[in-house]
Parts: C-alpha cells; sequence; structure tokens
C-alpha cells in the first residue's frame, strides 16, 4: 500500500506570444522560455498528493488525488493547476477494470463539477511482452449536462510505453485524439507523453468579421524527471487556432494559445 505522501510544490504558468508559427521558431521559442524554468527549483505552496492501494480478494482498489489508470486518464484533459481532483480505480486480475476520475471537483466559481466514469479491459502481458487495452469513458457535468459525452479509446502496450487513440461522440462535435507515453527516454532519464487531437464541429462557428471555423487541433508535450529527491515536469501546450480565433475554443487544453507550465514537487516524508 502506499501510504500519504506530503509534499511541496512550485507551478509556474508562461504563455507565450504567438509569433509566426515556423515549425523552427516556434521549436527556439520553448526552448528558450523552458531552460530558466528548469532551474526554478524553490517550494512555493504545500500540496497533498497521494495514492492509497489495496488488495480486495481478486480485486485492486486505488485511490488518490493522481491518476491511477495510465492509458485512459492519459486521453482525459489535463486539469489545471489549483483545481481539486480525485478519483479511484477497481481492476479485476481477468484484466477487467472500471473507475472514476474527477479532474475538477467545482468548488471555485470559474471550475465546473466535472466526473469520468470508465471502464475497459486490459490484457496482462507476460514479462517483457506486448498488451493490449480498450475501454469507453463517460464524461459527466451534472450542472451542464449539455456537455456530457462518451469516448472510445484503444491501445498498445510495451512495458512502460503506450501508444492509444480515442474517439468522441460528442453533441454536434467529433473529437479524435492520439496518445504516447514513451517512459522514460535515455539517457537522460525523462519521462516523454505527447498527446494531438482534431475537433470537427458539426456546424461552424462564426466569428466577429464573419470568419467561420469548424475544424482546429491542439497538442501537448510534457516533460517529467525526479532530481535530488524533487519530480520535475515541464508542460507546453498550444493550437493552430490564432488569437483572433480563440474564442472557439474548446480543445483538451486548458488554454488557447502556447503555455509552458512548470512543477516542481518534493516529498516532505
Amino acid at each position: 500500500m502506499n501510504g500519504a505522501r506530503q509534499a511541496v510544490s512550485l507551478v509556474i504558468l508562461w504563455p507565450l506570444c504567438h509569433a509566426p508559427r515556423r515549425p523552427v521558431h516556434r521549436l527556439w521559442i520553448m526552448l528558450r522560455t523552458c531552460l530558466p524554468l528548469c532551474l526554478v527549483l524553490l517550494a512555493g505552496c504545500a500540496s497533498d498528493t497521494r495514492v492509497i492501494e489495496r488488495e480486495l480478494g481478486e480485486f485492486d482498489l486505488k485511490m488518490g488525488t493522481a491518476p491511477t489508470r495510465s492509458m485512459a486518464q492519459g486521453l482525459v484533459a489535463p486539469t489545471t493547476a489549483g483545481a481539486f481532483h480525485g478519483g479511484l480505480d477497481l481492476s479485476h486480475a481477468s484484466g477487467w477494470y472500471v473507475g472514476q476520475w474527477s479532474p475538477s471537483a467545482g468548488l471555485s466559481a470559474e471550475r465546473q463539477l466535472e466526473l469520468n466514469t470508465y471502464a475497459g479491459y486490459a490484457e496482462q502481458p507476460a514479462a517483457g511482452g506486448p498488451g493490449y487495452e480498450l475501454g469507453l469513458i463517460r464524461y459527466s457535468f451534472p450542472e451542464l449536462q449539455q456537455w456530457n459525452r462518451n469516448e472510445y479509446y484503444a491501445g498498445l502496450t510495451l512495458d512502460e510505453r503506450r501508444i492509444g487513440a480515442a474517439l468522441s461522440d460528442a453533441p454536434g462535435r467529433t473529437d479524435s485524439t492520439l496518445y504516447l507515453d514513451l517512459g522514460s527516454v535515455t539517457p537522460f532519464a525523462v519521462g516523454l507523453r505527447m498527446k494531438y487531437a482534431t475537433h470537427a464541429l458539426d456546424s461552424p462557428r462564426t466569428l466577429p468579421g464573419g470568419e467561420r471555423v469548424r475544424v482546429f487541433s491542439d497538442w501537448s508535450l510534457n516533460l517529467s524527471r525526479p532530481w535530488l529527491g524533487i519530480q520535475l515536469d515541464l508542460s507546453y501546450t498550444d493550437s493552430n487556432l490564432r488569437t483572433r480565433q480563440c474564442g472557439v475554443y474548446s480543445g483538451i487544453n486548458a488554454e488557447c494559445g502556447e503555455v509552458v507550465t512548470f512543477r516542481a514537487e518534493r516529498p516532505l516524508f
């Protein structure tokens, strides 16, 4: 069983200006911005991260404030800093599992209550062998039921590496997501996760001035590494929408434009 872990953490959100979208130029902006953030290792605010695991016969129960189902939660929209979140996961020795995750308890005025309920099957691979996983996530918003939607996902696993895809049937739109988790990448032992999503609206959204938007894409990149007892996480998110088009944005990221998020967390005990 993993007990409670008290920790202190620092979270920095760094929005980037929308410069001309040349790939080399964009990569340089990202590296130039991220490098100073990696040097910040001070703890600023207290947080409580915990995962409790218990065996119940042939079942394994996990509860915590950190995601416990890597494939399903990898396809869930990321949680904005400061939101109260948590969930549980119950899996059987045969490979079947169910769970529920709340990325927001709706305790603040700007955050809606959200419940993500999922069920699926994960093939238990032999040591070092490939496996697969498939399932369904139900996104529920009790206060805004028109936002409710289903998402179907599937993926392949090899050791700690995972590649997955998902398709949702939200009212008025279709969303598809690709997810890649490479685990710890040598030689620097950096955890690497990437996500790319395409969103197609049934009816185009009209912007002031008459411009219409029906299809847009967004993506995220996350790097993580333990260092001297500190867990470092660096995330970069963006979309292909220009600044004046962000009024129609409703994708996988917390923001429409380029944002770098840096987090440093150290357990107290």
